[in-house]
């Protein structure tokens, strides 16, 4: 299974998301596009979360060197991005695959990140609460079935808003995997906790 992990803006909690999907399938780990934080990317937060031993994380395809968006960061390291040179790892095991802000961030002056989802990508929108956010869940979730991808599940991140979390849940019909709390600190102990609420869930995608 390769499970896309997007989110419907950027800092709604992605790369915890990650760790806790790649923890309870033992899954591997890519991120093709690292932009800024190279010394403490998402790359290396996941290896300090997860406790298994079965993970492989695998290289970035892009590593740039300021935290912006992939074509901005691309254009001040003086490259553009090319989707030929995005080349999906192989493995046997199961891929877990982290984008980078929301879908339509842009790549280069005509990709986003919507273009490296692969038809058999199972896709997990990460949404949390916040002024704007329904409209931002609706709005990444029609925009992906407008090309003609399937979202599979969300994880709710933060604090918990159950009016807000149905009415997306109901409005879209897409399954909720589960909830990642507002806590104090996310260390490989709380990572397994979550790996092992959402396992199940995941197993059913």
């Amino acid at each position: 299974m390769k499970i896309f992990i997007t989110g419907i803006s950027t800092d709604v909690g992605k790369t915890i998301t990650s760790a806790i999907v790649v923890e309870a399938l033992e899954a591997d780990y890519w991120k093709p596009i690292q932009a800024g934080d190279l010394d403490n990317s998402d790359s290396h937060k996941i290896k300090t979360r997860i406790s298994n031993s079965k993970t492989k994380i695998f290289e970035n395809s892009y590593k740039l060197n300021t935290p912006a968006s992939p074509h901005f960061a691309a254009e001040i390291d003086g490259i553009s991005i090319d989707l030929k040179n995005i080349q999906e790892p192989k493995t046997e095991n199961h891929l877990v695959i982290e984008g980078a802000g929301g879908i339509f961030v842009p790549l280069n002056e005509k990709d986003t990140i919507a273009d490296l989802i692969q038809k058999d990508y199972k896709i997990i929108i990460v949404s949390r609460h916040y002024l704007g956010s329904i409209n931002h869940t609706l709005l990444t979730i029609e925009a992906l079935q407008n090309r003609g991808f399937k979202v599979d599940g969300i994880i709710f991140s933060g604090s918990e808003n159950k009016s807000t979390e149905s009415l997306i849940l109901n409005k879209t019909g897409i399954k909720s995997i589960g909830r990642i709390d507002e806590e104090p600190y996310f260390d490989q102990n709380v990572i397994k906790e979550y790996a092992d609420l959402f396992r199940q869930n995941l197993l059913n995608l």
